[in-house]
């Protein structure tokens, strides 16, 4: 299914896709370097209370707006005529990816409030290691989207 409509909105939804993408991503990039921080400082100190604040900001008025808004638009996009071809592979393993991502941003809400609650349990290197993921789905959409490969 698809809405002609869309076709005229083409070069605009697009456009506000990448842009909304790109602030998910840098706050998805930036969120587990704070956890990775705030694992240093003494639950209940000032530096923890400032952590949480950083960290309620960042997700609640940058991270989650940007993931709505990303898939906002890229539903859009799907619905725009002639865009997705429907027997290529490639938009497969990319909604693969968008879909694990989300729910990588659904795992650093539930940190978040692990943090919140004075409760974190993990180490610093788990944040430093799950700091990764969000880079390597970033790698696989973009080649999708880009090269195609199938």
């Amino acid at each position: 299914m698809t809405i002609q409509a869309l076709s005229h909105l083409y070069p605009w939804t697009k456009a506000f896709h990448v842009i909304s993408l790109i602030a998910w991503m840098a706050a998805t990039f930036y969120m587990p370097r704070l956890f990775v921080y705030h694992c240093d400082v003494r639950a209940g100190s000032a530096e923890s209370e400032r952590f949480k604040v950083m960290e309620y900001r960042l997700f609640k008025q940058i991270m989650n707006p940007a993931m709505i808004a990303t898939w906002l638009f890229g539903i859009m996009l799907v619905l725009t005529p002639g865009i997705i071809d429907w027997s290529a592979g490639w938009w497969h393993v990319k909604l693969l990816c968008v879909i694990l991502m989300s729910g990588f941003h659904g795992a650093m809400s539930r940190w978040r409030k692990d943090f919140l609650a004075d409760a974190n349990r993990r180490p610093q290197r788990f944040y430093r290691i799950a700091n990764e993921v969000p880079t390597v789905l970033m790698v696989v959409v973009v080649i999708m989207v880009i090269v195609r490969p199938f």
